[in-house]
């Protein structure tokens, strides 16, 4: 089993947690997606942060190519690794 997680970056935390509960919904992802606010480097104004929503797919099953066309619906990508 390895640990591969998919990160998404998102502009804003509404549209994390749109992302994080679709998620569920469209690929039927057992675990919940983790939020987390990243601040950009020297920016302590929230308007300045992004989201990311960290999606763990130990089993590999997750089409990267599908996640990217997925999250560009709420104008977000997915990092590479």
């Amino acid at each position: 089993m390895s640990d591969v997680r998919h990160v998404l970056v998102l502009p804003d935390r509404d549209a994390a947690e749109e992302v994080a509960e679709a998620l569920g919904e469209r690929f039927a992802v057992a675990e919940e997606p983790q939020l987390v606010r990243d601040a950009l480097a020297g920016e302590d104004d929230a308007e300045d942060a992004q989201w990311l929503v960290v999606l763990r797919d130990e089993e590999g099953r997750l089409d990267p190519g599908e996640l990217d066309e997925f999250v560009g619906a709420w104008d977000g990508w997915r990092e590479e690794p």
